[in-house]
Order: structure tokens, then C-alpha cells, then sequence
């Protein structure tokens, strides 16, 4: 069941040339012989210089750093995930709670306070994943205890989220012996507080703004309703979009959406909208619309919204789609990257659902996560669909993305899309 998808997906790719000249260029970093129909820098490619530098292609602003060291959500990644280490303090280091702080607020590191809360009105914004650590030095913890649970807590705590600090290189021996020097001054009672927004635990959730179909608040809509003219233009082979699906699109697609993503039997794998739109466009008018590409998320807000208010209806019972989804559910829970983290661990009620990471207020997937996508980011002043999402996850997790049209990605989607069976469509949605 895993492979077939992959072999025919690889044989109808290869049959595109300019996408296999793409990525004779680069080299993949997941699932070897299938090529992407995504835009170059959504691709997962990792290109390698004559003198053997590993850059990762990721879209413009992101790390270029190549985490190809740690395992990724690539079904034929089969890397177990990291054991746990025993460890012990390093003699002869003194710690410095000055160094320790610093390394606790670094954001390239962590920051450790992306999950904790601490004093001092520099900690912004702190999240509440992690318990509050204010006071933590009147436990009296000893420092061996503090030191193994940042190098590794997976002794003490076998199901925790916390990333293993040092076991995965993250910060060095003498870093967590200024770390532990840190948390050991952090005696109460902490100091009034003096913007509640700064403390997690009394910030204000974020609430919606606006009706998010109104074009004022979403430019997203507008983007939408420009797809329409994409919509009746004829392609290199004479055909449009409404030759075949005959009137308006918002009649033509009416419906269309609730039932993706979805295992297409031509093409012998789950897709997307966006998925199928790069694949089916090309094929049918010899318009390219590749993954992540501006049209290819146009046309897919254009036929989203013609099913808005229409409740989500995926397959979830046919043998193909069964299969789908419980390998979506494997990689919702399979912890990845140099943090070794899991979709799970932030969007889920027992873990970080419904706290904050950082400034980020982490969605539940049990309310559902999908049917709001294609998404205008405010904090990006751009569309965002959910693949592009799940590679921007990969980044900070220290885990090099996929192509956005990758397999496992699709159904992942479907898993995440199983929560949102029965409720309205209401896309764009809008978020900062």
C-alpha cells in the first residue's frame, strides 16, 4: 500500500521534462525518484557545492541550514528515533548565570522561553507549553537533576515534549551547566507583573477580526475573485477551466471541495485541491499550475468558496482512504528533527493545544485545523495553504521539509481533515 502510490506518482512525473531537469539539479531529500510539481523553492531539495556544502532550497527568508542529520516525515526515512541518553555533569566547569540567561532567551537556540515563563520584562513574548519556572529554585532541585533534564528529560519523563537539549546537540555540557546555574537563582516570590499580555498564563487568547470573506479584512477573497479570469482563459491547448465545467464557478465547483483531500485512483494517491489542480490543469489545457505557485492557490481559494458553508465530507471509509489516513495518523505522532517533536505534541488537548508557543496561541486538531484553507497570514501579507504550513513546521522542529505535493504531506492533510468531517467550509480563512 505505501509503495504504489509512490511508483505511480514517479512514472506520470517523469513524463514532465522540464520538472525532471528541475530536479536533476538538486538533490531530494525525501522519497528518491519522485519529482515534484512544486515551485523550485518548495521542493524539499538540498543542493550540494563541489566542495561538498549541504544547502537546503527553502523559500526566501527561511534557514538554509540542511538538517538532513535528523529524520523527517519521509515514509522511506526509516530512522528510528534518537535513544535516550543518561549523562552526567562535566567537572571542572563553573556556571554562569549571566551566560545561562542569555543562552535561555537565545532564539536561535530555543529560546527556552518559547515554552517557559520567566521573570524580567525582556521575556517576549514567553509561552506556557512548559510549566512556569519563576520560582523553580525553591524546589531545591539538585543541579545533576537540572542537568539531565535539559541534556535528556526522556529518563525522567519518557512521553514529555521537551526536546533533548543536549543528546541532540543543541547546546554543549558547559551551555546547560550555565543554564542550570541560571534556573538556580529563579527564587520567588516573582517580582508584580507588569503587562499581563507578557505572562502566558494571563495573556489574552487572540480572538478573529472581521468577517474573513470580507475583501476589506481579506485580501485573500480579492485574490480569489481575480482567479476567475484564470478561470475562463484558454491554456497552450485551447482549453479552459469552463470548457469543461460548464457556468460561474462558484455554481460549476459547488461541492467540489468538501470531499478533499481524497485518493484519486488515476493517479493512484491522496490529493489535495492544490495537488490535483498541478497535475490536472497541465493535463487538460497544458497550463502549468505548480504547487505553492500564486495561481495554483488562486484557482484553489476560487473553487474552495464554492463550497463555503458546505460541511466537509471526506472519504474515511473506503479501504484506500482507511489506509490513507492511518498513515496520516502515524505521521501526526512521529516525533522528527533535531528538537524531536511531533505534530502532536503542539496540537494536541494532552500536550500544547490551546497554550501558547512563544507569541503563537497552538490550534487543537479535535476542533479542526483545515477547513479554513487557504488561509490569509497577516504576519506574512500573503496566502498560505496548509503544505506551507506544514514546511514552515519543519524549520524551527530542525527537520528538512518536503516537496509541498509530497505523499505523506497529502495525507497527513486527510488525517488533520478526518476532525473537521461535518462542519462548514469557510474559506479564506485569516490569522496573524
Amino acid at each position: 500500500m505505501r509503495s504504489l502510490p509512490r511508483l505511480r506518482w514517479a512514472a506520470l512525473a517523469l513524463l514532465v521534462t522540464g520538472c525532471a531537469l528541475a530536479a536533476r539539479e538538486s538533490t531530494p531529500v525525501a522519497s528518491p525518484g519522485r519529482t515534484s510539481r512544486a515551485i523550485a523553492e518548495a521542493r524539499g531539495d538540498v543542493r550540494v557545492s563541489p566542495d561538498g556544502k549541504r544547502t537546503a532550497v527553502r523559500y526566501a527568508g527561511w534557514t538554509t541550514r540542511d538538517f538532513g542529520a535528523f529524520r523527517s516525515y519521509a515514509y522511506d526515512d526509516v530512522r528510528p528515533e534518537p535513544p535516550v541518553q543518561k549523562a552526567v555533569m562535566p567537572v571542572g566547569v563553573v556556571g554562569d548565570p549571566k551566560k545561562g540567561r542569555a543562552l535561555f532567551l537565545d532564539r536561535q537556540k530555543g529560546p527556552c522561553s518559547g515554552c517557559h515563563l520567566v521573570p524580567g520584562d525582556d521575556v517576549w513574548p514567553a509561552g506556557s507549553v512548559g510549566p512556569d519556572l519563576s520560582t523553580l529554585a525553591d524546589r531545591t532541585l539538585p543541579d545533576a537533576y537540572l542537568y539531565q533534564q535539559l541534556w535528556d528529560p526522556r529518563v525522567t519523563f519518557p512521553v514529555t515534549v521537551m526536546p533533548p537539549w543536549g543528546a541532540q546537540g543543541v547546546f554543549t555540557p558547559e551551555e546547560i551547566v550555565h543554564l542550570v546555574a541560571y534556573l538556580q537563582t529563579l527564587h520567588g516570590p516573582p517580582p508584580p507583573e507588569k503587562d499581563a499580555d507578557r505572562n502566558p498564563f494571563t495573556r489574552r487568547k487572540p480572538t478573529g477580526f472581521g468577517d474573513n470573506l470580507d475583501p476589506t479584512n481579506n485580501p485573500a477573497v480579492v485574490r480569489a475573485e481575480e482567479a476567475q479570469a484564470l478561470w475562463s482563459a484558454r491554456g497552450p491547448k485551447g482549453k479552459a477551466c469552463a470548457d469543461c465545467h460548464a457556468g460561474l464557478p462558484q455554481t460549476a465547483m459547488r461541492g467540489v471541495a468538501t470531499r478533499y483531500p481524497r485518493v484519486v485512483a488515476e493517479y493512484g494517491r491522496v490529493m489535495s485541491l492544490e495537488d490535483f489542480l498541478s497535475v490536472h490543469a497541465a493535463a487538460t489545457t497544458g497550463r502549468a499550475l505548480p504547487s505553492e505557485s500564486a495561481a495554483n492557490l488562486d484557482v484553489t481559494l476560487l473553487v474552495k468558496m464554492a463550497s463555503n458553508g458546505l460541511p466537509v465530507a471526506v472519504d474515511t471509509t473506503s479501504p484506500a482512504a482507511r489506509a490513507a489516513i492511518e498513515r496520516g495518523r502515524a505521521s501526526f505522532y512521529r516525533r522528527v528533527g533535531e528538537r524531536n517533536h511531533a505534530c502532536a505534541d503542539c496540537h494536541t488537548p494532552d500536550h500544547g493545544a490551546n497554550k501558547f508557543l512563544g507569541g503563537r496561541f497552538l490550534g487543537d486538531v479535535t476542533g479542526g485545523l483545515t477547513r479554513h484553507s487557504p488561509t490569509w497570514r497577516t504576519s506574512q501579507n500573503d496566502v498560505w495553504d496548509m503544505r506551507k504550513r506544514m514546511q514552515w513546521c519543519m524549520t524551527p522542529l530542525g527537520a528538512n521539509m518536503l516537496a509541498a505535493d509530497a505523499v505523506e504531506y497529502a495525507e497527513l492533510e486527510l488525517y488533520l481533515t478526518t476532525f473537521d468531517v461535518g462542519k462548514p467550509i469557510n474559506a479564506p480563512g485569516i490569522r496573524h
